[in-house]
C-alpha cells in the first residue's frame, strides 16, 4: 500500500530514501521512496517505527500509525547550517535561545548591525558526543502552521543551555554561526529598549518577512492555503502559483488560509560574513527584509541620530509605547499589518500629534492577523483591488478596493497618503521635483524637473530610489497632502512622495518606493531630504510629562 510521501524542508519529493518499517522490535520491510516521493509496501495497517535514511539528509525514526487512507507525509531535514532566535524580538535583558542546525561543531558569537558591525561577544562553540548530535529533528506534515519547534529533542542537560542575553543597547543584532569546515550562516535579533531612549522608534517589518518565508515549503505566496497532496517535483508544473498565477494562491476566501508560524528559521534574512553596510543589497529575498534594515540604521547611525528599534509584532502587542516618541519611521517594505496596528498608529498620528515617516512601499497594504498562539494568517485578496491588480467583492457587484486594508472602512491612504498600485511594478528610476519649493528639499539645490535618486543599493530592481513596488495618491489621502516629488518610472508608475499635517499637530511623511532605503546611504539628495524631515519632525518644544523636548537627538 501506498502509506506515506517523503520530502525535504522546502517540500520537494525525496527520491531513494531507504525505509525500515519494524514492529515489535522486528524488521517487517524495507522500501526506498520514488521519484514523488512516495513510498510503498506490502504491509497491513497499524503501528510502525519507520527509520529514515538518505544520503545528505538527517536520518530519523517515526512512530507513525499506518493507514491505507490518508499518506503520512513525512520530511527530512538537509545537511546544512541555519538558526534563529526564539523569541525573534525581546527587549533589552531578556533571554532568547539560539535554535541552530548543524551537523558538525559551529562557532557562535553575537554582532551588532549599525554603521558597522560591531561583535558584542562569542557565545562559544557548539556540538555534542554523539555522531551529528547537533543536527535538528524536523517534524513531519505542514510545520510552517505550527513551528519547527528545534531543541525539543535532546538539550535536557543544564549546563548545556542554548541562551543569550539581549544587550542594554537596543538595535539590530545578528548570531554568527560558524562551522568547523568554514561554512557560515547568520540571523536577526531584534532587541527593544526596556524603556524609550531616544525620540525615534523604528518598525522591523517582522510580519512581512514572515508572510515571504518560505521555510517548510509555504508563504502567503507559495501554497498559501495548505500543501498540496503530494510534495513537489518540479515547482512550474506542480504548483498553484505557477498554473493559475498569483491569484491562484490569493483569490481563496479569508477561512482558506492557513496560519504562518513564526518559528521558523528566515533564509531570507541572511547577511554574508564578508558583507558591509555600503555593499549593493544582492538576491531576490534581501531587498526588503533586515538587510535593507541594517542600511537605514546605518544612515540614522551616520547622521547622529538615536534610534530605538521594535518588531512589528510588539507594536501589534502593545509594547511599544508610541507617546514617547516624537517620529515612528517604517521600513522598505511594512506590507502585512493587523488592524489593530494600524488604528493605533492612525490615532496616534491624527489625535496625539505623532509624526511618521514612511520609506518604503507596498506598505500596511495586507491585513493580518496574529492567532492566540502567536501564529499569523493572511487575508484573502477576494476583497481588495491594488489598481489593475485588483478583484470585485462578490458581494456587492462592481464595488472595487485598492487593497486589503479597506476592511478598517478605507484604505493606507488614509493614514499614509499613498497606496500601491501595478502601475511601475518591478521597475526603478530616479524621482522628479515637483515642488521645489517644499521645506524638505531646503539645502538639496533641486529645481522643478531636477531628477535625485539615481544612486541605489539594491540590485533585484536597480535603477534608482523610485521602484520596485510603488505608491500613488488615491481619493483617499487626506486633505491637504501634497505632492514633493514623482519617479519617472514607466507608465505613469512612479512613486509619489508625499506630506500632509494633522488638526492635532501630527505628521506624515511618505516615498512610497521600496527601492527608497538601499538610496540613503549613496545618495545625496535623498539623504538630505529624509534629514530634513526627521530635523522638522522633531524640531518644536512641548512639555510631557514633566519633560522639556526640544530640537532633537544628535550623538
Amino acid at each position: 500500500m501506498l502509506f506515506a510521501y517523503v520530502s525535504d524542508e522546502r517540500y520537494v519529493a525525496l527520491a531513494d530514501v531507504l525505509v525500515d518499517l519494524e514492529q515489535e522490535g522486528e524488521l517487517v520491510a524495507t522500501c526506498r521512496s520514488t521519484a514523488t516521493g512516495a513510498l510503498w509496501a506490502e504491509v497491513e495497517p497499524g503501528e510502525y517505527r519507520l527509520s529514515l535514511v538518505r544520503q545528505g539528509f538527517g536520518s530519523k525514526r517515526v512512530e507513525a500509525q499506518l493507514t491505507s487512507q490518508v499518506p503520512l507525509q513525512l520530511r527530512l531535514l538537509s545537511d546544512m547550517l541555519m538558526g534563529y532566535m526564539w523569541p525573534k524580538w525581546v527587549k533589552s535583558g531578556k533571554r532568547a535561545e539560539f535554535r541552530v542546525h548543524s551537523v558538525e561543531a559551529y562557532h557562535l558569537s553575537l554582532w551588532r548591525y549599525g554603521l558597522t558591525k560591531e561583535l558584542v561577544r562569542p557565545l562559544g562553540w557548539f556540538d555534542e558526543h554523539g555522531p551529528r548530535a547537533a543536527m535538528q529533528i524536523t517534524p513531519d506534515g505542514d510545520y510552517t502552521q505550527t513551528g519547527v519547534n528545534w531543541n525539543q529533542v535532546g538539550y535536557s542537560s543544564p549546563h548545556h543551555t542554548q541562551f543569550a542575553e539581549a544587550p542594554e543597547r537596543s538595535g539590530l543584532y545578528y548570531l554568527h554561526a560558524k562551522t568547523s569546515a568554514g561554512a557560515f550562516f547568520s540571523f536577526p535579533w531584534i532587541v527593544a529598549p526596556k524603556r524609550p531612549t531616544a525620540r525615534i522608534a523604528v518598525l522591523c517589518n517582522t510580519m512581512t518577512a514572515n508572510a515571504y518565508n518560505r521555510f517548510g515549503g509555504r508563504s502567503n505566496y507559495v501554497c498559501a492555503t495548505g500543501l498540496p497532496e503530494r510534495p513537489t517535483v518540479n515547482a512550474r508544473q506542480d504548483l498553484p502559483r505557477y498554473g493559475g498565477g498569483s491569484f491562484a494562491e490569493w483569490g481563496a476566501p479569508d477561512d482558506d488560509y492557513l496560519p504562518l508560524s513564526f518559528e521558523r528559521p528566515e533564509p531570507l534574512n541572511h547577511i554574508a560574513e564578508d558583507t558591509v553596510v555600503s555593499d549593493p543589497i544582492v538576491g531576490r529575498d534581501a531587498c526588503h527584509t533586515c538587510p535593507v534594515d541594517w542600511r537605514l540604521l546605518a544612515w540614522l547611525e551616520r547622521e547622529g541620530y538615536e534610534y530605538d528599534l521594535y518588531a512589528e509584532n510588539q507594536l501589534h502587542a502593545g509594547e511599544l509605547p508610541l507617546e514617547e516618541y516624537r517620529i515612528l519611521i517604517l521600513d522598505a517594505h511594512p506590507e502585512y499589518w493587523t488592524r489593530e496596528m494600524y488604528v493605533l498608529v492612525k490615532k496616534w498620528v491624527w489625535e496625539k500629534g505623532g509624526r511618521l515617516m514612511y520609506l518604503g512601499g507596498n506598505g500596511l497594504n495586507c491585513e493580518v492577523d496574529i492567532l492566540p498562539d502567536g501564529a499569523m494568517r493572511c487575508k484573502s485578496m477576494l476583497l481588495s483591488t491594488g489598481g489593475d491588480l485588483g478583484m470585485e467583492d462578490p458581494d456587492r457587484p462592481g464595488v472595487r478596493y485598492e487593497s486589503r486594508m479597506h476592511r478598517t472602512l478605507e484604505n493606507e491612504a488614509g493614514l499614509l497618503g499613498v497606496v500601491c498600485t501595478e502601475a511601475g511594478i518591478m521597475t526603478a528610476a530616479p524621482f522628479k521635483t515637483v515642488h521645489a519649493e517644499h521645506w524638505a528639499l531646503a539645502g538639496t539645490g533641486l529645481r522643478e524637473g531636477d531628477l535625485f535618486g539615481e544612486a541605489c543599493l539594491q540590485e533585484r530592481v536597480p535603477g534608482g530610489a523610485s521602484g520596485h513596488e510603488t505608491d500613488k495618491m488615491s481619493a483617499f489621502s487626506p486633505p491637504g497632502t501634497t505632492l514633493i516629488a514623482k519617479g519617472t518610472n514607466p507608465d505613469e508608475g512612479g512613486s509619489e512622495m508625499v506630506t500632509y499635517e494633522t488638526p492635532s499637530g501630527g505628521a506624515v511623511f511618505s516615498v512610497g518606493s521600496i527601492t527608497y532605503i538601499p538610496s540613503l546611504l549613496v545618495d545625496v539628495s535623498v539623504s538630505r531630504i529624509t534629514r530634513n524631515v526627521i530635523e522638522r519632525f522633531l524640531r518644536g518644544i512641548e512639555v510631557r510629562a514633566g519633560k522639556r523636548e526640544g530640537e532633537g537627538q544628535r550623538t
